[in-house]
C-alpha cells in the first residue's frame, strides 16, 4: 500500500506539500498540485483518515457502545446488523470508529467514563439500547460531553439525537393483531425485556393499554431479552395463559421450544423480525425493523450533529409480519 512518502517521492516534491495538496491548502501552485494528483492516482494512494481530519483540526473519532448480552444462547443478530450498517457508514464518511460494550462502564462514575473515552480520542458517540440504570452514560449525555446519537433511547438535546421505531405502537399493533386472530384470549402472557430499558418500559405501556381495551387477563414476567429465561418463565406460566406475547424474536423462540417440550400449542409473537426465528419451522406474527438501516442512519444523524445542527428525534419504519421457516431459507 502506498504511503505519503512514496507520494511526494513520484511528485518531485515535500511530503508537508502532499499533505496541503490534499487538504485544499489554497497557496499551492497548480503545476504542483496536478504532480501531486497525478501521482496519488498512478500509486492508488488512499489518505488516512485520521491524520487529514487532524491536519484539518476537525478530528472525529465516533465510539460504539453496544449491548451485547453475553446471557444469550445465540449470536447476537441484532448488534452484528448495528455494527455493519455503523462500519458502513464510517468507510463513506472517512470516520474512524471504535467499538465498545457498555459492560466496560459499569464500574465506572460519569467522570471517568468521559476521561476513558477523550483518551481514547473520542469525541462522538452511538449508543446502541441505553439503559435507564446506566447512570453513568445518561449523565455525560445530559452534560453534553460528547456528541452522541441513541438508538431505541428517547434523549434529546441539542447535541444528541435519536433513532428509533415507535415501539409503543409496535407492539400494541403485533400483540393485538395476535390476540384478535385467536377465539381463546382470556389470559394472556407477556414476557417482558429487561427491567431498565426504555424499549421495555414502552413495550410495557403498550400491552398494559391492550388489556384496558380487551379485557383479557394479563401476567407480566421479565425475560431480560434472553431465550433461556423466556424457556423457564414458559415451564412455569404457559399452561395458565391462553396467548403469549413476547417482546423479543429470541425470548419467543425459547417460548415456542417450551411449548414442544411440554406438547401444548399456545400461540407466540415475537418482535424484531430476526431471520433465526423461522428456524423454529412455527410461523409467528412479529415486528421487522431493520437494524442496519437504523445504524446507518444514526450515523447520518451524528454527521449532521458534527456539522452543526442540533439534536432531533428520527422514527425509523416497520412493518408487522410472520417469519416462516420457507422465508428464510429461499433467502
Amino acid at each position: 500500500m502506498a504511503s505519503i512518502n512514496d507520494v511526494a517521492r513520484k511528485a518531485g516534491v515535500a511530503k508537508s506539500t502532499v499533505s496541503k495538496v490534499l487538504n485544499n491548502y489554497q497557496l499551492v501552485s497548480e503545476e504542483t498540485k496536478a504532480k501531486v494528483e497525478a501521482a496519488v492516482l498512478e500509486l492508488g494512494y488512499v489518505p488516512n483518515s485520521v491524520a487529514v481530519s487532524l491536519s484539518r483540526k476537525e478530528f472525529n473519532r465516533v465510539g460504539l457502545i453496544v449491548d451485547i448480552r453475553h446471557n444469550s444462547q445465540f449470536i447476537d443478530e441484532i448488534d452484528m446488523q448495528y455494527l455493519t450498517g455503523a462500519f458502513e457508514m464510517s468507510k463513506e464518511y472517512q470516520i474512524e470508529v471504535v467499538t465498545f460494550f457498555s459492560s466496560q462502564f459499569d464500574s465506572m462514575t460519569a467522570k471517568q467514563v468521559v476521561s476513558y473515552l477523550k483518551a481514547q480520542r473520542i469525541n462522538c458517540l452511538i449508543i446502541y439500547n441505553l439503559s435507564i440504570e446506566n447512570q453513568n452514560l445518561v449523565k455525560l449525555i445530559e452534560k453534553q460531553e460528547f456528541y452522541c446519537v441513541l438508538v431505541d433511547s428517547p434523549i434529546v438535546n441539542e447535541k444528541t439525537s435519536s433513532v428509533s421505531i415507535d415501539h409503543f405502537t409496535a407492539q400494541y399493533d403485533v400483540a393485538k393483531k395476535t390476540i384478535e386472530e385467536n377465539e381463546y384470549k382470556r389470559k394472556v402472557l407477556y414476557i417482558a425485556g429487561g427491567k431498565g430499558s426504555y424499549i421495555t418500559d414502552q413495550r410495557l405501556a403498550a400491552i398494559k393499554k391492550l388489556k384496558d381495551e380487551l379485557h383479557f387477563e394479563l401476567i407480566v414476567k421479565y425475560g431480560d431479552f434472553n431465550e433461556f429465561k423466556a424457556r423457564e418463565i414458559i415451564f412455569k406460566w404457559a399452561e395458565k395463559a391462553d396467548i403469549i406475547v413476547c417482546a423479543s424474536d429470541m425470548m419467543a423462540i425459547g417460548a415456542v421450544f417450551a411449548l414442544t417440550e411440554m406438547d401444548i400449542f399456545r400461540p407466540v409473537c415475537g418482535f424484531d423480525g430476526i431471520p433465526l426465528m423461522g428456524y423454529t419451522k412455527i410461523a409467528m406474527n412479529t415486528i421487522r425493523q431493520n437494524f442496519f438501516e437504523k445504524s446507518k442512519r444514526a450515523f447520518y444523524e451524528l454527521k449532521k450533529l458534527l456539522d452543526g445542527e442540533k439534536g432531533q428525534h428520527i422514527e425509523m419504519p416497520y412493518e408487522i409480519c410472520r417469519v416462516d421457516y420457507i422465508d428464510v431459507i429461499q433467502k
